[in-house]
């Protein structure tokens, strides 16, 4: 195995592609179409709870976090408020991009486009973008979203936990589509049709962060970036923290989520900022199944999986001696045991494509 080319025009896409790994027939769990069709129902009451929840707690504590600025009692409240709003927009933009949190089209639409312009992902390019990732989920040079490559480049992670790689990111893309261009990369993936709408959200992006930094200026203080900006920064951990074990560490080049992907317990106010994608094996497999319904899709198919992640942790724990390993020999790779229960899938295929790694255990 030479070197992964993690680009999308490189050799080793070129290479999943000839191979068949790219837009492959992925493994799903044996489940009855009467069943599936009732968890894929779709309706409006949950997402507008945790909606009006996630908005209005936002309104408090910004409030709260204005009321008590400059003093240093006015920190937990922007903590708080960060977590709102630099992290639970990422599964905000995450379910909505899919079109299943709401029934209703345009809810959808409107939360998805709020929590773009938090999390600091234009909506036209992370939508194609996502929808390459779930076709091509970790095929090297198809998947625009590995979050950790090998071997794994530790400071990038660290910055990105810290919140000061994504949206510094997004930004320089933003101003560079506001100048009318999309990179070569965006273009392979993004119609043709869809990329002036890039330029046009990066234009309007780029006028509201103007004025935000002018009334900045106006003010003489930072206030006004602590309310919209900044907090894409500060409040960005959460997300990245249980976003790295979605599929950090494991195999890449297969096409069965069960050994690409990771599913975690995790407690309840992080589920509820996060949607439960910690169920993340169940989501892959089924992406049409709305996110409150997850948890009853785990309860069903569990049998077929590996033994979930019990915890945040825990999933460090397996994770990190695997990243240090691959530091040395990037072929090192977390292989998930699956049950008895489970049904193998295309082992013929993942062999060739693992070629014969050696094989990193998970941690006691």
């Amino acid at each position: 195995m030479t070197k992964r080319d993690y680009s999308l025009l490189g050799l080793d896409g070129e290479r999943a592609i000839e191979t068949g790994l790219a837009t492959a027939e992925w493994y799903h769990s044996d489940i009855s179409r009467k069943e599936m069709k009732a968890l894929m129902k779709r309706e409006d009451g949950p997402a507008t709870r945790d909606t009006i929840i996630w908005i209005g707690a936002m309104v408090v504590l910004a409030g709260i976090g204005i009321a008590l600025w400059p003093s240093w009692w006015s920190a937990p409240f922007w903590i708080a408020y960060g977590v709102l709003y630099g992290s639970a927009s990422d599964s905000r933009w995450h379910e909505c991009g899919h079109g299943t949190a709401f029934k209703t089209r345009w809810m959808n639409d409107v939360v998805y486009q709020i929590a773009c312009f938090m999390i600091v992902r234009n909506p036209h390019t992370w939508r194609w973008s996502h929808a390459r990732h779930h076709t091509d989920t970790y095929i090297v040079g198809r998947d625009p979203e590995i979050a950790i490559m090998r071997p794994p480049d530790l400071a990038r992670v660290i910055l990105n936990l810290i919140g000061l790689l994504g949206p510094i990111m997004g930004w320089k893309q933003m101003l560079f589509n506001a100048t009318g261009q999309l990179s070569t990369e965006e273009k392979s993936y993004i119609p043709e049709t869809e990329q002036s709408k890039v330029i046009r959200v990066a234009r309007i992006w780029t006028a509201i962060y103007a004025a935000v930094i002018v009334l900045a200026l106006a003010m003489g203080s930072i206030l006004p970036l602590m309310v919209i900006g900044l907090p894409s920064i500060y409040g960005a951990w959460h997300y990245v923290l249980v976003g790295l074990l979605q599929h950090g560490a494991l195999a890449d080049n297969v096409i069965d989520h069960r050994l690409n992907t990771r599913t975690v317990y995790i407690n309840p106010i992080s589920r509820f900022i996060y949607w439960n994608m910690s169920f993340h094996i169940e989501h892959h497999m089924f992406p049409m199944v709305p996110y409150h319904r997850l948890p009853e899709l785990h309860a069903r198919i569990k049998d077929d999986l590996p033994e979930p992640t019990p915890s945040i942790l825990a999933g460090y724990r397996e994770m990190v001696p695997v990243l240090l390993r691959q530091l040395k020999n990037e072929e090192v790779y977390l292989r998930r045991t699956l049950p008895g229960t489970a049904r193998p899938y295309r082992e013929d295929l993942h062999e060739a494509a693992l070629g014969g790694a050696p094989l990193a255990q998970p941690a006691e």
